[in-house]
């Protein structure tokens, strides 16, 4: 369940990130920068910020 939500948060950013730098303001895609640095760095050392917060939310 962790892993779905996880996804669904990154994606979300991403995409909102993507129409903000469009109709909004360029700076807007560090946002997306960043939430893809975040998933490439928690692929290499199975650190996710967003996994502790759901599991003191106690998140199955």
């Amino acid at each position: 369940m962790k892993e779905r939500i996880i996804r669904a948060v990154a994606g979300t950013f991403v995409l909102t990130s993507t129409a903000l730098t469009y109709f909004v303001n360029m700076n807007w895609i560090w946002l997306g920068v960043f939430v893809g640095v975040n998933l490439l760095q928690s692929s290499f050392t199975k650190f996710c910020p967003l996994e502790k917060i759901l599991i003191a939310l106690k998140v199955k």
